[in-house]
């Protein structure tokens, strides 16, 4: 069946009756948690559950930011105080042990998400650190290094699919040179497609089944629309240059660094290449008026989707 090329959020522990609503007849292609509606592993358990219930299918997209340190929603729940920078650093000191390491730390992470019914987590970060990186990534990221970047991101990927748990690499095709926070203000990168072709896009050359777009201006590019919005950028950077064959993610819609009203956001969105979008604020109104204006899933993320639903059994 198709569903509506959005992924959508609810404001809290509870499912609303308009988010009951939204779940079961305005059809979103999935839903990501916040820490908001995460109170306990029974709650969050009989969320995921009704959720599933609600959308009549067992392998409804049910999505989470379980990064660790800064971006763990779980944080209250689990000690996730590790980051992507402390394994860039240990790969650094040792490989074989870091690599050992990350797959115990993987596979524990991805038992806890599949207990609690989620099915997705938006890992990895595969942007690479420069001097004048905004702190919004800061240690989000493995390293400078992007070979190391490459390689901790394959591990990830591999280690989290081996558990059933599908990973989001973000933010494609890199957050890294960008010294503003794209939540706050649309940054811009001024670097060649040269120099953004060995380092930045580098590291996205995986097989992950989702990536998440990045809303940064590549000027040299693109000088007129950022990377979620910008044909070229999908097109020719992120299909045929990088060569990802998964589904492509928009970021929030509702940051700052897109200038246009919600609706808009999502459309240009939608048109310039991206798959699905993804609205995280949650706002019920919005939410109906976004999936109401929303395109049912072309056939390309018909048959990716079913892929994900194969991978999960």
């Amino acid at each position: 069946m198709k569903r509506k090329a959005i992924i959508v959020s609810i404001k809290g522990t509870k499912i609303s009756k308009l988010e009951k609503i939204l779940l079961s007849k305005e059809k979103p292609w999935g839903i990501i948690l916040f820490k908001r509606n995460l109170k306990s592993f029974k709650q969050i358990k009989r969320m995921t559950s009704e959720i599933r219930k609600l959308t009549k299918n067992k392998s409804f997209p049910i999505m989470i930011d379980e990064e660790g340190d800064t971006v763990s929603r779980l944080s209250n729940l689990i000690n996730h105080d590790l980051n992507a920078h402390f394994f860039g650093k240990l790969f650094e000191i040792d490989k074989k042990f870091c690599i050992k390491i990350l797959k115990i730390y993987i596979f524990k992470l991805a038992k806890i998400l599949k207990d609690l019914g989620i099915n997705i987590n938006t890992i990895p970060v595969l942007d690479v650190l420069r001097n004048n990186t905004n702190k919004v990534i800061g240690r989000r990221s493995f390293s400078k290094n992007r070979k190391i970047v490459k390689e901790l991101g394959r591990y990830t990927i591999k280690y989290l699919h081996l558990n059933k748990v599908a990973s989001v690499m973000k933010h494609i095709p890199g957050h890294g040179a960008a010294s503003l926070d794209s939540h706050k203000k649309m940054p811009k990168i001024n670097l060649s497609i040269k120099k953004l072709n060995q380092i930045d896009f580098y590291p996205f050359k995986l097989n992950s089944k989702f990536a998440m777009t990045a809303h940064i201006l590549y000027k040299k590019i693109d000088n007129t629309s950022v990377a979620t919005h910008s044909s070229k950028i999908i097109k020719h950077i992120v299909r045929k240059q990088i060569k990802f064959k998964g589904i492509l993610i928009s970021d929030d819609i509702s940051m700052k660094a897109l200038k246009y009203d919600l609706i808009t956001n999502a459309k240009k969105s939608l048109e310039a290449g991206c798959n699905l979008v993804l609205y995280c604020s949650g706002n019920i109104k919005d939410n109906f008026k976004l999936i109401r204006s929303m395109p049912l899933i072309d056939d390309f993320t018909l048959k990716k989707t079913s892929e994900f639903y194969k991978f999960l059994r």
